[in-house]
């Protein structure tokens, strides 16, 4: 009888449960069959001549013909049907996301992957070192950072993942034409691929749960770092993987052109802008996870119940600010050398990014970097305060507020003003005649430049606030000797060999005059840089840093800012070794500054202790800005990198026929821009709560390490 009623009960519940779904299924509205699976939705007609200029080797190619966005023949197509018989469907080219634009969806996975992937790959490289400095010093406030670092990298690892497995979906589905021919190409990468994705799994939860087993002796940590180690090179072997993908649609090569044959997979692989985009992407990766780590930090510093706590994520946001300034110092000159590189793949790619339709990103590119090397030095300044000892070095923060925000009113400033016809004519030409001077390449390179050396001057008083005067050099042994002359050498290869290398350049006699003054200029900063050496090992570091500092300012900023604009109208094309030389001096100079400081104030009495965790709130603030700048500047050069190719899906070889080839206005690329930051912001936010879910505070933990002292006065 129990059973009989049991099952009496079953099937009522079954009855009503069937009931229930039915009249769901009539509430709810069903997907339209045209815009999921078949061809009814018509793209628009492909324009014919739309202004883009082909690459040269797209001479004598066969022009694509219409279709619909399912692959269907336009109207006006033979339909291929013969009495009775089945039509016979086209490949399909194009798919809707229920009837929606399928390129702005893929765009948005796109983007999110990528954002997490560049906290995924950015944050173990310094987890690591970060590892490997409390290692060989002994403190195990490094150890505890590191093993935090990763425990948000093992919670946003998921998310990644879960992110390529939609864009893939993304992918295949909706541009199942464009996938099947970049799978034809790079399907023995696809696999490679593939299998280090486990890797880097494996070695990634292997590294996070063996954290406590692998103490207790050194042979156990070293393998533990190894473990760290091979997470990153399983990292950056997948970056440089996908890179080669996304370079291949924008510059490709080893294939036939005309009919997409492949010839040579390495030259597909390693495509002209293959290399530029791994370094570029590498270093912004870097810099992109130590500013997420800052704001982390900073969210946990403002939410913090006791001082040690605060000392602790104090300590932590200066660590991912001091990773993110890093960072971001080289990030211009790899990002210029990428932009150098377009031109050289494609110059009609390289006049649309920075003449054409996407000349105007690049200003708002302009003020978000701005952005960000404003607010990385006034968190140093600010951090400043929590050093006793630093006020004999405050004063020359307002000297550097003065130079850095004209240098970015500078970078700014547009070249082309949006003017109508009537204020024109007020001007009487096209470009106004103070602004014209500051928005050419000239003005932008040499503020740029002496922004970055502005920069590098902050840190380098932030790092000298607490210490006392310079042990002599004589004092710091063999490896100082060492360590000086090591840099010494690279420094005069790297300007020597490319001095030299000037004179062979293939140019016409009346235009190659034009680079023997760039030569001069990399003898002139060679001698410097030995002069810079024999002062520092005569006791007068100081001195060596001034004076290299005054030599680069003057050749690299005033110098080539004038002689740029004499270049720019009589010899355009020796601009690009301009550059180059500009790069070269300036690195040199924030080189071996950086080792002489190092070795100056390498046994330095310390005149006072920082106070960690008496920083004002507003100091925490601008960690949050830093990142959500940086995650606006990542979005905003991935609309660039992709909307340079215009309607190619591969650039002079596969062109996009859908009815969303056009390329967006600034107001519609802002809106998504913004949706997709709001979007990563809210994961990574919910990522890193999830990841702080069960987390045991014990009191006193953080307290290592960590001096206090009374509150900072806040102004």
């Amino acid at each position: 009888m129990n059973n009989l009623k049991i099952l009496l009960q079953l099937t009522k519940r079954s009855a009503f449960v069937v009931v229930l779904l039915f009249f769901l299924s009539l509430a709810l509205p069903m997907p339209s069959s045209q815009n999921v699976i078949a061809g009814d939705v018509l793209a628009e007609e492909v324009k014919e001549g739309g202004g883009v200029e082909l690459p040269q080797f797209e001479a004598g190619q066969s022009p694509v013909s219409p279709q619909s966005p399912e692959g269907q023949p336009a109207e006006g197509a033979e339909a291929g049907v013969a009495g009775g018989e089945e039509e016979e469907m086209a490949p399909v080219q194009y798919r809707a996301f229920f009837g929606m634009d399928s390129r702005t969806v893929v765009w948005i996975v796109s983007e999110l992957h990528l954002m997490f992937a560049a906290f995924v790959l950015g944050v173990p490289i310094f987890a690591v070192i970060v590892e490997i400095v409390g290692f060989k010093g002994g403190d195990i406030k490094y150890d505890k950072m590191a093993k935090e670092f990763t425990k948000l990298l093992s919670a946003a690892f998921a998310t990644t993942a879960s992110l390529g497995g939609l864009l893939g979906f993304c992918l295949f589905g909706l541009y199942p034409e464009f996938m099947g021919h970049m799978t034809n190409v790079f399907a023995p990468t696809m696999y490679v691929y593939a299998l280090m994705f486990f890797g880097e799994a494996f070695t990634l939860y292997a590294y996070y749960y063996s954290w406590e087993i692998l103490k207790g002796t050194a042979a156990r940590k070293w393998f533990h770092i190894t473990l760290g180690v091979l997470l990153n090179l399983f990292g950056t072997g997948l970056m440089f993987l996908t890179n080669s993908w996304a370079t291949y649609m924008m510059s490709p090569a080893g294939i036939v052109p005309a009919t997409g044959k492949v010839l040579s997979l390495y030259h597909a692989f390693y495509n002209p802008l293959w290399m530029p985009v791994n370094i570029h992407r590498l270093i912004a990766n870097v810099c992109f996870g130590g500013f997420v780590v800052g704001a982390y930090a900073a969210v946990k510093f403002l939410g913090a119940k006791t001082e040690e706590e605060k000392a602790h994520y104090d300590w932590m946001g200066y660590v991912g600010n001091f990773i993110g300034v890093g960072a971001l110092i080289p990030l211009p000159f790899a990002g210029y050398w990428l932009g150098r590189e377009v031109y050289s793949a494609s110059p009609v790619m390289g006049n649309i990014m920075m003449g054409g339709a996407f000349s105007w990103t690049f200003i708002i590119q302009a003020i978000l970097i701005g952005m960000l090397f404003i607010g990385a030095n006034y968190y140093l300044w600010l951090g400043m305060g929590r050093i006793r000892g630093s006020e004999r070095y405050t004063k020359f923060i307002k000297y550097l507020v003065f130079v850095i925000f004209m240098c970015f009113a500078v970078w700014l400033t547009p070249h082309n003003l949006p003017l109508s016809g009537e204020e024109r004519a007020m001007i009487g030409e096209q470009y106004h005649p103070f602004s014209k001077y500051f928005g050419v390449m000239a003005a932008k390179n040499a503020v740029v430049n002496l922004i970055i050396l502005s920069t590098f001057f902050s840190f380098l008083i932030y790092r000298r606030s607490n210490k006392g005067e310079m042990v002599p050099f004589s004092e710091q042994g063999r490896a100082g000797k060492i360590g000086i002359f090591s840099v010494l050498i690279f420094c005069l290869l790297m300007l020597v060999s490319y001095a030299i290398s000037l004179n062979f350049v293939e140019l016409e006699a009346n235009i190659k005059v034009f680079v023997k003054p760039l030569i001069r200029a990399l003898y002139i900063q060679s001698f410097a840089v030995c002069l810079a050496v024999f002062l520092t090992f005569k006791n007068r570091g100081k001195l060596a840093q001034a004076m290299l500092f005054g030599v680069t300012a003057c050749i690299a900023v005033l110098y080539f800012w004038y002689y740029g604009f004499e270049v720019m109208q009589k010899a355009n094309l020796v601009l690009r070794y301009l550059s180059v030389t500009q790069v070269s001096i300036v690195m040199s100079c924030l080189i071996m500054n950086a080792v002489i400081d190092i070795f100056m104030f390498r046994k330095a009495k310390l005149v006072g202790g920082i106070a960690w965790g008496k920083m004002p709130v507003r100091s925490q603030y601008a960690l949050i800005l830093l990142c959500v700048v940086i995650v606006i500047l990542m979005g905003l050069m991935g609309f660039i990198r992709s909307g340079l190719r215009m309607d190619w899906h591969i650039y002079g070889v596969l062109q996009d026929t859908s009815q969303w080839a056009y390329t967006p206005t600034l107001a519609f690329m802002g809106r998504i821009v913004g949706l997709i930051v709001a979007l990563f912001l809210g994961l990574v936010t919910f990522v890193f709560w999830l990841a702080n879910l069960g987390e045991k505070k014990e009191k006193g933990v953080l307290k290592e390490g960590c001096e206090l002292a009374e509150p900072h006065p806040e102004h």
